[in-house]
């Protein structure tokens, strides 16, 4: 005997409260297994798969991509126990996640067992004429309970123009897509397996649609042209061309949402709560760049990965903090206290396709130059495919921002929220500089600091950026702190 489950959409940690559906990985009618990923969704913090923890065959979905749904709204529903069903899953409806589902609703957790293959219960076509009788309802396999919302099913039933019978179509985005305009979804022929209608069959229906209506306008509009040319016949009237006005240009409206919606809340919560002041510096680089290639040289063709800029300055921000922690802190407004944090989770802006997030290097106080350029590797490379959990975009206590990524020179930089400050880089370029009372080409890179003038003041900023800008220019200075 089969029983419906409803699966909610779960708790995806870090105070999260809603979800932006980004991508269904299954259909009503698909089975599932235990912990088999069926949904992607984009939250305040990343894109993430959400798994399912019962094994069945998929009833009903809620919510369209694009839409968002908030923390405890109905997912989807599940009929487990069904026949079809039993091969991925063998276990009763009353203990569906303590016979094998974990419970668990993030990637990475659960029972780790194989995804089942995709597949589909095709509803059996009822060709019957509507005018004889009512259509049956479908014998579902002995399901004793149900949502208690109306849920999309296999076929649309009495959808369309009130006409009460059987359509072949799932996709509760194609039977709006229909209504949108107008498309009688019973005069289609469905491209897909056993004759169902697909987007593409609608699609193709909306463009004859609007074909016809355009070849009827333009018959409509032929005799009303042929009479006005008719009407000016004499030379001696001549009549200016008149140009139509341009139809009003609509603007694009973009939605603040997901990773874009929590970056803006971020920056106007800084900008309204925190005072911030920039102060910066120019540094000769030269000395740091042929260290960094000194190092590479010396690891060899096979002695590991290569030390990036970005790895010694974030080394570089450690050493800094020890020196002057109060810089790695935040402030608790409800308790008029500043809160100095014992490590640092150093935060590095990284650009990608989705926007700007902010990756966190955990402990990165304990950490040499290459442990945080390798873990600084690697958090980029799951930010490049929207792969970042939650966790790791959140925690961090000190951010170093590298704009000269971007071809510039300086910048002053919105602190990260709650943090108290943060490091810009700027692009390091040749330049003149005087260098022991000569004038020489040196590499030479801009440094700015944005700082919480409630933590310190101007002297403690102004300590911690020399420190930088020194170790940058020599970094012989570091080996005091390794």
């Amino acid at each position: 005997m089969a029983q419906v489950l409803e699966f909610k959409l779960p708790d995806l940690g870090e105070g999260l409260t809603e979800a932006e559906i980004v991508r269904w990985l299954v259909e009503v009618g698909d089975v599932v297994a235990i912990d088999q990923p069926v949904v992607e969704v984009e939250t305040a913090k990343a894109m993430v798969e959400v798994p399912c923890p019962y094994g069945g065959v998929v009833t009903a979905r809620f919510g369209e991509e694009g839409s968002e749904l908030p923390v405890g709204a109905p997912l989807l529903t599940v009929a487990v126990g069904a026949t079809d069903a039993s091969s991925t899953s063998s276990t009763s409806p009353a203990d569906g996640e303590s016979s094998g589902g974990s419970g668990n609703v993030l990637v990475g957790y659960g029972t780790g067992a194989p995804a089942a293959r995709r597949r589909r219960i095709r509803p059996e076509r009822n060709t019957a004429p509507a005018a004889s009788a009512a259509p049956a309802a479908p014998a579902a396999p002995a399901v004793v309970s149900a949502p208690s919302r109306p849920a999309p099913v296999a076929v649309a039933v009495g959808e369309v123009n009130g006409w009460q019978g059987p359509v072949a179509v799932v996709s509760p985005l194609v039977r709006r897509l229909a209504r949108q305009h107008e498309i009688d979804l019973r005069g289609l022929t469905g491209s897909g397996p056993d004759g169902l209608i697909l987007r593409a069959d609608v699609d193709s229906a909306i463009r004859e649609a609007g074909h016809v209506a355009a070849t009827e306008a333009r018959t409509a509009a032929e005799p009303v042209v042929a009479e006005a040319s008719t009407a000016i016949t004499s030379p001696a009237i001549t009549s200016p061309a008149i140009a139509s006005p341009a139809a009003p240009a609509t603007a694009e409206r973009i939605p603040l949402r997901g990773v874009r919606g929590a970056v803006a809340d971020k920056l106007s919560r800084s900008r309204s709560e925190i005072p911030d002041a920039t102060c910066w510096v120019d540094a000769d680089a030269t000395e740091l760049m042929a260290a960094r290639a000194a190092m590479n040289a010396a690891s060899g063709p096979s002695g590991g990965p290569k030390v990036s800029v970005l790895a010694l300055l974030a080394r570089v921000c450690t050493a800094a903090l020890a020196r002057y922690p109060e810089l790695n802190s935040t402030v608790d407004t409800a308790a008029r206290e500043i809160v100095r944090l014992p490590g640092v989770h150093l935060g590095f802006a990284a650009q990608t396709e989705r926007g700007l997030v902010v990756p966190v290097v955990r402990d990165a106080h304990t950490r040499n130059a290459e442990s945080i350029g390798a873990e600084i590797a690697r958090l980029t490379e799951l930010a490049r495919t929207g792969k970042l959990s939650p966790a790791q975009l959140t925690g961090g206590t000190f951010t170093l921002n590298n704009y000269g990524v971007f071809g510039v020179d300086g910048s002053t930089p919105i602190i990260n929220h709650p943090e108290a400050a943060m490091l810009g880089v700027g692009r390091i370029m040749p330049k003149p500089w005087v260098h022991h009372g000569e004038l020489a080409v040196r590499q030479v890179v801009q440094l700015s600091l944005t700082f919480d003038h409630r933590v310190c003041d101007g002297g403690t900023a102004g300590g911690f950026l020399r420190y930088v800008a020194d170790c940058v220019e020599q970094p012989a200075v570091l080996l005091r702190t390794l």
